[in-house]
C-alpha cells in the first residue's frame, strides 16, 4: 500500500508476523521500491487470470496444473499487496506517486483475475460482474476517504476475502477436475464473490451516507 498513511491501512494480522517483517526488511535493504512491488502485483494477477483462462482450455492433469498455478499467483498478488505497504511505511520508502500505485494495480488485478476465471469457465459475464462489484467496493471506500472519512475496509467480501475465496475454489477445483471434469466450484465461487462484493459496496455506501449526514 505504497504511500498510504499508517493511520489508514487495511488491518492485516499477517503484517505482524515474523516472516512478513523479515521479508519486508529484505526488500527494503535491496532498494526495492514500494511502487515496483505494487506494479509486480499486476503481473501476478495477469498470470493468475491467464492460468484460470488456460485451465478452461485443457483437461485432466494439465487443467489441474493451471488451477494450482492460478491459486499460487493469487497468493503472490496478495503478498505484493502486503509488502508494498510495509516497505512504504515501516521501511520509510513511500513515494510521491505512491497513492496512485497503491490503488490502481489493485483494481487492475481484480479485473484480470475475475475476468480470467469467467472466461475459463465459459461464463465471461459472471466474471466481469464479479470484477465490476470488486472495483465498486474500492470506489466506495476511496469516496469515503475523499470526503474526509476513514477508509472502510469492511466485508463481507473485501479484497482479502475475495482472494481467499477464489484461491480455495481453485484448489478445490483441482479435485473436481480430476474427479468429474466440471467447473461448478469456480462457478459457485464467482457467484459468491459477485454477490458478496455487491453487498460490501452497499454496506460501505450506507455507512458513508450515515457518516456524511452525521457530520452535516
Amino acid at each position: 500500500m505504497a504511500g498510504e498513511g499508517a493511520g489508514d491501512r487495511r488491518p492485516l494480522a499477517s503484517r505482524n508476523t515474523r516472516w512478513a517483517q523479515a521479508l519486508a526488511r529484505r526488500m527494503t535493504a535491496l532498494s526495492v521500491t514500494p511502487n515496483r512491488i505494487s506494479q509486480a502485483s499486476m503481473v501476478m494477477a495477469a498470470l493468475a487470470g491467464s492460468s484460470f483462462w488456460l485451465s478452461g482450455q485443457g483437461s485432466g492433469g494439465l487443467r489441474a496444473i493451471f488451477l494450482i498455478l492460478a491459486a499460487l499467483f493469487c497468493q503472490l498478488r496478495l503478498l505484493c499487496n502486503l509488502l508494498d505497504g510495509m516497505v512504504a511505511v515501516e521501511g520509510g520508502k513511500g513515494e510521491a506517486d505512491g497513492p496512485f500505485w497503491n490503488e490502481f494495480p489493485d483494481r487492475v488485478a481484480d479485473i484480470l483475475i475475475f475476468a480470467g476465471v469467467g472466461y475459463g469457465i465459459a461464463a465471461p459475464g459472471l466474471g466481469w460482474a464479479a470484477a465490476a462489484f470488486a472495483v465498486l467496493t474500492a470506489y466506495v471506500r476511496e469516496l469515503g476517504r475523499a470526503t474526509g472519512n476513514p477508509s472502510d475496509f469492511g466485508g463481507p467480501m473485501a479484497k482479502q476475502h475475495r482472494m481467499a475465496t477464489i484461491t480455495v475454489a481453485a484448489l478445490l477445483s483441482v479435485v473436481e477436475v480430476l474427479w468429474s471434469g466440471g467447473s461448478w466450484v469456480l462457478t459457485i465461487a464467482l457467484w459468491i464473490i459477485a454477490a458478496g462484493a455487491a453487498v460490501t459496496a452497499l454496506r460501505r455506501g450506507l455507512n458513508l451516507i450515515r457518516q456524511l449526514k452525521a457530520r452535516g
